[in-house]
């Protein structure tokens, strides 16, 4: 008695065939049957048609079938199962076991897909990381995967990990990279090549693959991370290996292998967004002589169109970093949330910059970071109550330092760690509350309190005091100016 089950892809199959023990053997493909039986029949699907393997495990007296891949038919009987692999056989390229791909459902990442499959003949699991894209980006990828060749679709909300762990520690450390960029994609990329690394263990995998472009900065920060934490991960990137050159050869490509093309209007601009800020590359944007167009930005309203009444948020600071907005405690991402939704509606937040990429040339890009933006505001002008000058000039100092490590994609290197060490211990003191005015497209300070604050009334005032006698200041400056005074006494024959 035999008969064929429909199974969607990806989808958990129980088989109980009562089958002695003595009679099953587990081979090398992961796949286990009855040494006793004959093969199944042929299903009558193309190789390229079926997605999967199936992990079979004999418990007690019954055949248990575990389908970890699409698989579109089964066929069962009482005495043997078979299913038909498509990945079984060395691919164009070479051969590996399993590929977790970094994947946004997007043209490209359907197309390495089955490219992966077809140049490697692995199998793919697709892997999301939600770090504040939002929901739009998220919807239906399950389906656009598993229709792409894969055999499964991973998703796992990295927000408040991506906010308290890396977000946090670069607002701490005051990390800016060339005056002007807040590192939104340099600290995103890690989370999310970390998540994938942990992804390959629980999944067995034995590589790792990304869609970034050999020109781009991104590609440099998945693969830092990935060395970083699992160097025995193979490691593909196609756009450095494949003969696709644009949009075109990837469409035609996608139909070739029956893949369907993301219908959603391409945009003219190259975006990242994420929970701390939305970038925009391209189009006119490529000539810095171009002022970018209103209707780009998408997370803030134009400073012209804002309120024209300013609005005041109060941030408290524990430890140098955040933890509530007006005087409620909020987590991480929800405190960040907020003050997107603030500092968006007041134009806070957009920068313009040409910057120098990791790999040699220069890029424009413009940035919308107004959750962002308030923070560092925020954390920096409670610096100033709480660090005595030596201690910021060198916090300063390796800032610089901090932020081009991050934005070259070594947030596990051993530097930035002990850095960051030394940020927190530094930091351990900035405790209490700034309130800050928002007002088209500005950031001003209104007031800043501390009970760490280093600042005296009583020194500070114009009026004589007991601490700091003004006699004083004239030695102070005789042998403060020393160096100068010497030389210009060389310099006139003294």
């Amino acid at each position: 008695m035999a008969q064929l089950k429909a199974i969607s892809p990806c989808s958990s199959l129980n088989l109980s065939v009562h089958v002695p023990k003595s009679d099953l053997m587990l081979c090398n493909d992961n796949v286990s049957f009855s040494k006793k039986s004959a093969l199944f029949q042929e299903l009558g699907a193309r190789n390229s048609e079926l997605q999967g393997d199936a992990v079979v495990s004999n418990k007690g007296n019954g055949l248990r079938v575990h389908c970890n891949k699409g698989i579109q038919a089964v066929l069962s009987h009482d005495k043997a199962t078979e299913v038909f692999e498509a990945t079984k056989t060395k691919g164009l390229r070479g051969k590996l076991n399993k590929v977790v791909l970094a994947y946004s459902g997007g043209l490209d990442t359907s197309v390495i897909v089955p490219w992966l499959r077809e140049n490697y003949g692995c199998e793919v699991v697709c892997f999301t990381a939600d770090v504040g894209q939002g929901v739009g980006e998220l919807e239906g990828l399950e389906q656009k995967a598993k229709a792409s060749g894969a055999c499964q679709l991973v998703v796992k909300d990295l927000q408040e990990e991506f906010v308290r762990d890396f977000i946090f520690p670069c607002l701490r450390a005051g990390a800016i990279y060339e005056r002007k960029y807040l590192l939104g994609t340099s600290m995103a990329r890690p989370v999310i090549a970390k998540a994938m690394v942990d992804v390959a263990k629980e999944v067995g995998a034995d590589a790792v693959a990304h869609g970034c472009t050999g020109k781009g900065n991104d590609q440099v920060r998945f693969e830092l991370t990935f060395f970083a934490l699992n160097p025995e991960l193979n490691v593909v990137a196609p756009w450095r290996e494949w003969d696709i050159t644009g949009r075109e050869d990837a469409i035609e490509y996608a139909k070739k292998h029956n893949v369907p093309v993301p219908v959603t209007k391409k945009s003219i601009y190259s975006r990242d967004r994420n929970l701390w800020h939305l970038s925009h590359e391209g189009d006119i944007l490529e000539d810095p002589a171009n002022e970018p167009k209103e209707d780009m930005y998408m997370m803030s309203t134009s400073p012209e169109a804002a309120p024209d009444k300013p609005e005041y948020v109060e941030i408290g600071i524990v430890s140098g970093l955040p933890v509530s907005v007006n005087g409620v405690k909020l987590s991480p991402a929800s405190l960040l949330s907020k003050l997107n939704e603030i500092g968006g509606k007041h134009g806070i937040g957009r920068i313009d910059m040409v910057e120098n990429r990791l790999v040699g040339m220069k890029s424009r890009g413009v940035y919308e970071t107004p959750g962002g933006t308030i923070l560092f505001t925020a954390v920096r002008e409670l610096e100033s109550l709480t660090l005595d000058r030596e201690t910021m000039q060198v916090k300063d100092s390796l800032a610089l330092k901090y932020a081009e490590l991050v934005y070259a994609g070594r947030w596990f290197d051993p530097l930035r760690e002990s850095m960051d060490a030394f940020m927190e211990k530094i930091t351990e003191k900035t405790n209490g509350s700034v309130r800050l005015k928002l007002y088209k497209g500005s950031v001003s300070v209104a007031s800043r309190t501390s009970p760490n604050s280093l600042y005296r009334e009583d020194i500070s005032s114009f009026e004589s005091g007991q601490i700091y006698d003004q006699a004083d200041a004239a030695g102070f400056i005789r042998l403060y100016g020393l160096p100068m005074r010497v030389r210009a006494m060389l310099e006139k024959g003294i």
